[in-house]
């Protein structure tokens, strides 16, 4: 029997809702990966890849489910730990904290623009790959070459714009078409994976912009 398509009020509350489930894993697993050696987290971080690409694969022909979701967003809330460390240990732990808060601010808007506008955004999918694919690029030269503070600013706002841009699209699709009910998860993941980059870029640009007002 084919997937029934959810109403859109009914389905956008179960897709945040599963979303809030997510970053509350998350923060658990932050909290587990202050206790864990760095050693394991490596290890965790191999674990989480994998689990992106197996998550990737199964969606194709058979839906992945929450449980899924929720262990790969703890185990990314503990892999996680580090990055959130090193610029609370250089910053300070209020940088970390106000990024969050823009993080999940500038989440909030986008997500209420892209289910409340009459505009398709569809439009964006080719460009934000294309996007995708050169901060991937450029993150890989960067572990060879390293970053100039330019090229650091560039790089953190070509990451937000993408990840702000990823957030409309993928919010406006659902308003505007729906998806299937065994597709929740799978989408649940992807607005989560949109957050979590957000984030990481708003906190890699306050700490470019933290640097040069050190100097």
């Amino acid at each position: 029997m084919e997937a029934y398509t959810l109403s859109q009020n009914r389905l956008l509350g179960r897709v945040f809702f599963g979303l809030f489930g997510t970053l509350l894993a998350a923060l658990v697993g932050v909290g587990v990966g202050t206790q864990i050696p760095m050693g394991m987290i490596a290890v965790l971080s191999l674990v989480e890849l994998v689990m992106i690409f197996v998550a990737m694969f199964r969606q194709r022909k058979k839906a992945i489910g929450f449980g899924f979701v929720y262990a790969f967003t703890f185990i990314s809330g503990v892999t996680l730990w580090p990055i959130v460390h090193q610029y609370a240990m250089t910053l300070g732990a209020g940088l970390v904290l106000k990024a969050l808060a823009v993080s999940a601010g500038s989440f909030l808007i986008a997500a209420i623009v892209a289910s409340r506008t009459s505009l398709d955004f569809s439009f964006l999918g080719g460009f934000l790959f294309v996007g995708l694919m050169a901060i991937l690029l450029m993150g890989l030269v960067s572990l060879f070459t390293g970053f100039s503070s330019l090229a650091s600013l560039i790089y953190s706002l070509l990451g937000i714009a993408i990840f702000i841009g990823y957030i409309l699209f993928d919010v406006n699709r659902i308003a505007r078409y729906g998806i299937a009910e065994q597709q929740v998860p799978w989408v649940v993941l992807s607005l989560y994976l949109d957050f979590v980059n957000l984030f990481l870029f708003v906190l890699r640009l306050m700490g470019v912009l933290g640097s040069s007002d050190r100097r």
